[in-house]
């Protein structure tokens, strides 16, 4: 049997630990040949694709990025040219005589892997996210990654704000979701934290800075992730932190993380889910089981139907543990 492999949207800790899970129970296990599909979708509409071989799978463990290459490559979009770039995958896949195709990725190569999946192709897919929020799945590679960094820079900015009585905000990454700054807020000791999932009112934030002043408390943390609704499409921290300054007259100082949450080695929990869940979907190719999602469920790994999860959020809820500890333990969440 001959599989394609291919990495798609944005970088993420632990994607080559999966392709090393994939490819080595592959072709040490099960036989197979395994071909790796440069930069996402991109390399099925340019035939860019070569061989994997077990050598080629050394070193990839603690490698953070992806050896194949990614991009944001979304083939079924509206054509705005005269190609046809379904059908030019679909040549490129029968060209190389593929059996199935393992397409690791986001919400939107799942959307992508299910679209090609209805056309006759054999896809199992992976997800992969820092954000956690592919639904159907406890969670994804590289988030365990993404909250200990964020925890660990929320741990230092606490020395600066004690040093100098400061509002530190703090913004992390999670697009619509609120899981990043949800567990690294809790994990890190916030005072405020504010994802999209929950509204938040300004004076409320301000009057819980003040209300710690008067306890004695010097400095307050406030992590926000980067998807809560701002105005005139200002960026999270930016927009709270001048809110802040305004509401209390504190000084106030933020900070983003960025991309440095995306790169890296991943941690010791993303290699070893990254390992399963690559197994696992060798596992699944191997018994003839396309269509489908590898998903952690519970503490063991299986795989849901592609067509439930396309098009899908896991966002958080207000009735989350963290959230239910975090206000009774006196955290605001806006």
């Amino acid at each position: 049997m001959k599989i394609g492999i291919l990495t798609s949207g944005g970088d993420c800790p632990g994607i080559n630990a999966t392709i090393r899970g994939v490819c080595k129970t592959a072709i040490n296990h099960y036989g197979m040949e395994v071909y790796g599909i440069h930069s996402g979708f991109r390399g099925l509409l340019d035939n860019d694709i070569t061989p994997l071989t077990d050598k080629d799978l050394t070193g990839l463990l603690n490698m953070g990025g992806t050896i194949l290459g990614t991009s944001r490559e979304k083939p079924f979009k509206k054509r705005t040219s005269s190609q046809n770039k379904p059908a030019l995958m679909l040549k490129t896949i029968q060209e190389m005589q593929l059996d199935c195709l393992v397409c690791i990725g986001g919400n939107g190569t799942q959307k992508t892997a299910n679209k090609l999946a209805q056309l006759g192709v054999n896809v199992v897919s992976i997800p992969k996210t820092i954000d956690n929020d592919v639904w159907g799945t406890e969670t994804s590679f590289g988030f365990d990654t993404a909250v200990t960094i964020a925890t660990e820079a929320i741990d230092r900015l606490h020395s600066t704000a004690s040093s100098h009585q400061r509002v530190m905000v703090i913004e992390v990454m999670g697009h619509k979701a609120g899981w990043i700054a949800l567990h690294s807020g809790m994990a890190g000791g916030g005072d405020i934290i504010l994802i999209p999932e929950l509204e938040y009112n300004i004076r409320n934030i301000g009057n819980t800075i003040i209300e710690r002043l008067k306890k004695g408390k010097t400095y307050s943390i406030v992590v926000v992730a980067e998807g809560i609704k701002t105005v005139d499409g200002k960026k999270a921290a930016e927009y709270i932190a001048q809110e802040i300054e305004y509401e209390t007259g504190f000084e106030t100082r933020e900070t983003v993380l960025g991309y440095i949450q995306r790169g890296g080695a991943p941690t010791a929990f993303d290699r070893n889910l990254a390992t399963r869940m690559g197994g696992y979907a060798t596992e699944t190719i191997a018994t003839g089981q396309f269509g489908r999602m590898v998903a952690l469920q519970g503490d063991k790994i299986g795989s849901i139907p592609l067509e439930e999860v396309a098009g899908k959020l896991k966002l958080v809820h207000e009735d989350h543990d963290l959230i239910i500890q975090g206000k009774r333990m006196g955290v605001c969440f806006g």
